[in-house]
C-alpha cells in the first residue's frame, strides 16, 4: 500500500463554473492587494476526485480542502487517516501556494500497527488560461515531498514531480477533467528513484443546483519493471453548502496492479 499517496486530498470537478465570463482585469491584485470577496471567482478545490483542478485560489485568500476521514485497505493492509488537508494561499491572480499534509495517521500491514504523522507536500499552482472565465482551463503545478513521516510511516526521502490540470465544459451542466502527472518516487528496493506516470479522466454533472456527482478512471505506470500499472476507478458526490463550503464523499476502486482495493473519504472544502 503506498501511504503517502492514497492519503493526499484529491480533486473536485467544477469546470462549469469556469465558464462564467471576466467581468473584471484582476491581474492587479495580489497577497498584498488582496482580490475583493465580490470579486472572487466560483469555489474550485482539488477534491474529491484524483483529477486536480487548473483553477487557483484568489489572491490573498486562504481555501481549506480536508477529508473528516479517509481509509484505505489493500489486502490485509489497512490505514485510517485523521483530517488530511490541503491549505492554500492565493499568491496572484493567477498563482496559489499549497500546504498537503496528514496530521495523524494509524497504518496496520496486517502484522504491526504504526501510528504518526504524514509526510508534506509542497506545491505551486500557476494557471495559464481560463481561471476567469472561457469554458475551459489549463495550470501547471511543480510539487516536493518533505519526508516528515514518523517512522515506518515514510520512505525518509525527498521526493517531487509535476501536475498538468485541464478542464472543459462538455454541455451545460457537465464538465470534463483530464490530468497528467509525473511523478519521481523513491524505490527501496533498488535504493534509486523511478518516474512514475498518472493519467486521469473524470466526467462531473450537475444533479441540482447545489449537488454533483462525478465518475474517474486514474492510470498508474511506472519506470519499474517490478511495479505493474495500476488502475482505478472513482466515483462521488459534493454538495455546495454556500458560496464558500462544499461538503463531499467519494470511493476508490482498485481495478489493476498493487492499487488499494478500496479507498473512502468524505470532507469539506471552506474558503475564506
Amino acid at each position: 500500500m503506498r501511504w503517502t499517496r492514497v492519503l493526499l486530498p484529491l480533486a473536485i470537478l467544477t469546470v462549469h463554473a469556469q465558464a462564467e465570463p471576466a467581468s473584471t482585469d484582476k491581474s492587479q491584485y495580489s497577497l498584498f492587494n488582496p482580490t475583493p470577496r465580490e470579486l472572487w471567482r466560483p469555489i474550485s478545490a482539488d477534491r474529491p476526485d484524483f483529477t486536480e483542478s487548473p483553477v487557483t485560489v484568489d489572491a490573498g485568500a486562504v481555501q481549506l480542502e480536508l477529508s473528516f476521514i479517509d481509509y484505505a485497505k489493500n489486502g490485509d493492509a489497512k490505514a485510517l487517516t485523521a483530517a488530511p488537508a490541503n491549505l492554500k494561499l492565493g499568491l496572484l491572480n493567477n498563482v496559489d501556494l499549497q500546504l498537503v499534509f496528514d496530521p495523524f495517521i494509524h497504518a496496520d500491514d496486517g502484522a504491526e500497527t504504526h501510528d504518526g504523522v504524514g509526510d508534506t507536500q509542497v506545491r505551486l499552482k500557476i494557471n495559464l488560461w481560463g481561471n476567469d472565465g472561457g469554458g475551459a482551463a489549463f495550470a501547471i503545478m511543480p510539487f516536493i515531498k518533505a519526508p516528515t513521516a514518523s517512522d515506518d510511516l515514510g520512505n525518509d526521502h525527498v521526493e517531487g514531480g509535476i501536475i498538468f490540470p485541464f478542464a472543459t465544459d462538455l454541455a451545460e451542466g457537465i464538465g470534463l477533467g483530464l490530468m497528467f502527472e509525473v511523478d519521481f518516487v523513491y524505490d527501496e528496493v533498488d535504493d534509486s528513484f523511478d518516474t512514475e506516470f498518472i493519467t486521469t479522466g473524470a466526467v462531473g454533472f450537475d444533479i441540482t443546483e447545489d449537488l454533483g456527482a462525478y465518475i474517474e478512471g486514474i492510470g498508474i505506470a511506472s519506470t519499474d519493471s517490478d511495479v505493474d500499472y495500476r488502475g482505478i476507478l472513482g466515483v462521488g458526490v459534493t454538495y455546495q453548502l454556500t458560496d464558500n463550503m462544499i461538503l463531499d464523499a467519494g470511493v476508490n476502486i482498485g481495478l489493476t496492479g498493487d492499487a488499494d482495493d478500496v479507498n473512502l473519504f468524505s470532507g469539506v472544502t471552506v474558503r475564506f
